[in-house]
């Protein structure tokens, strides 16, 4: 599943960390998420929507 959470979250010049904290995760969790190593859950991936204030369908998309 690719994704453009590298993208929002710069557009907002923040870091990997401040969005795992936001998001109650690790760093490691954000940078797996941007590089595409893991998908995140369901629950996670409706927090990072609901954050950057955008349908999930608009973040995540299938290959």
């Amino acid at each position: 599943m690719r994704n453009i959470v590298k993208e929002l979250r710069s557009a907002r010049e923040w870091s990997q960390a401040t969005l795992a904290d936001q998001l109650e995760v690790s760093r490691q969790t954000i940078n797996a998420i941007e590089t595409g190593r893991y998908d995140p859950s369901l629950p996670l991936a409706f927090s990072i929507a609901q954050l950057f204030g955008k349908p999930i369908e608009q973040i995540f998309f299938m290959d």
